[in-house]
């Protein structure tokens, strides 16, 4: 057997050497979304895919948590940061999910570097600004995450074409909500799609009823104290939800938010869905896009029109994330336009970076919703959508599905006026 000469084995031997300098010049960064399928998972590995073109040294892995509205992935994400060992950066609603179950405890550095860098202050308006944002102790403000999309939670979604055939338009009040029902009710149609397998979905559509009763200022008032629960317009908010319940699908219990979504959608060769109507966030309108559909119309819940119900995604740095500098490259190129509009035409959301809005030639384009939805943006009063964890601490919107909950099984309005009353006090913001 031939010995291979020492000329060679030196060269193998320096070829190892360089083999593993760079593999150790590549700095692997974790993040955690919750973003595992159609087109939101598109969206991300295409932005994942295009900083790792710009930044061969760190290799970003998107160890997304199935099971649709992000729950699972929350309290996986909170086992790990609260018993340090966060990953690199993760998915996380801005407001008070961010900055009570993190913020406050100290989990989280603040990014204020990367927003003094960049440009952040400017380009976010303020109302997104003042939910990633947190003062210390001498009343300075520090910013903990980056907003990626905008979301909106109050819309009315409809089949175009069943509304066109019965002479219907979108209701724009609840008294007109009720006569459209009517008619499609009396054509055997039914009128609202829901899916509360997960509860939260009809807490949203309580969420927005409160909001187009009491308007924008005073249902943000509710968060803080100044609204009184137990007001005579809180009543009436909650008399409005009894009778819109009433027009639900006998089967709502048993679906989750995209399976009611899709009843808008027909099936098996019909010409007819299965209802007419669906309130949901725009997470519906990637919902039809993905499956192809595009007889869909949009319209503000009655009552909220000029009135964003507002919810963000967001990342943040945990403050022992394993990889700090090859995180804080990734944030940066996250909070970026050319990123921004990347994702969101696939998410169906809007860009949270005012700058952006125009996607690059050869990449998806925004849709007509999309394109109405940052129209909206830049001129409508916004509110926090408590559903999405933006108005109030993660208990407080517990004991409030916990009431929902129990008034869709047994609907009185006293009852839950108690409920919700009760559940501010446990709050400690109301007396």
């Amino acid at each position: 057997m031939k010995v291979p000469s020492r000329r060679i084995l030196g060269l193998i031997s320096a070829l190892a050497i360089v083999a593993t300098a760079c593999s150790a010049s590549v700095t692997k960064v974790e993040v955690v979304s919750w973003w595992t399928t159609g087109d939101e998972a598109t969206g991300f590995n295409a932005v994942i895919e295009q900083f790792s073109k710009g930044n061969p040294s760190i290799q970003v892995t998107n160890s997304a948590i199935a099971d649709g509205a992000g729950a699972v992935a929350q309290a996986a994400l909170q086992n790990r940061v609260l018993n340090g060992v966060p990953p690199d950066t993760f998915q996380t609603v801005m407001g008070h999910e961010l900055l009570d179950t993190y913020v406050m405890p100290g989990y989280m550095d603040n990014l204020d570097d990367l927003y003094s860098a960049n440009g952040w202050t400017t380009q976010f308006p303020q109302g997104v600004l003042d939910i990633v944002s947190a003062k210390d102790s001498s009343g300075k403000v520090h910013y903990y995450s980056v907003p990626v999309s905008i979301h909106r939670a109050n819309l009315l979604w409809f089949n175009k074409s069943v509304f066109s055939a019965n002479n219907l338009t979108p209701p724009a009040t609840w008294d007109q909500f009720v006569t459209v029902a009517d008619a499609l009710k009396a054509k055997g149609i039914t009128a609202l799609a829901v899916g509360d397998r997960g509860i939260w979905a009809n807490g949203q559509i309580l969420e927005t009823i409160l909001i187009g009763t009491l308007g924008a200022g005073r249902y943000a008032g509710l968060w803080t104290g100044s609204t009184d629960w137990s007001g005579p317009d809180v009543k009436a908010a909650l008399t409005t939800y009894q009778k819109v319940l009433t027009y639900v699908n006998a089967d709502h219990s048993s679906l989750s938010w995209d399976q009611a979504v899709d009843y808008l959608i027909p099936t098996g060769g019909s010409a007819q869905p299965r209802a007419a109507m669906t309130i949901m966030s725009d997470s519906a309108a990637g919902e039809f896009d993905g499956k192809t559909f595009a007889d869909y119309g949009w319209a503000a819940v009655p009552g909220t029109d000029k009135i964003y119900d507002a919810y963000a995604d967001s990342f943040g740095l945990p403050a022992k994330a394993p990889h700090k500098d090859a995180a804080r490259s990734f944030l940066t190129f996250l909070g970026s336009a050319s990123a921004q509009d990347l994702f969101n035409p696939y998410e169906g959301s809007i860009p949270a970076n005012t700058d952006a809005g125009n996607p690059a030639e050869g990449v998806r384009q925004y849709s007509a919703y999309q394109k109405w939805a940052m129209s909206e943006w830049r001129i409508d009063a916004i509110v926090p959508s408590l559903e999405h964890a933006v108005a109030a601490a993660p208990s407080w919107k517990g004991a409030f599905e916990t009431a929902v909950a129990a008034f869709v099984a047994k609907p009185d309005v006293g009852a839950l006026q108690a409920a919700l009353v009760q559940a501010c006090k446990d709050a400690a913001v109301c007396g």
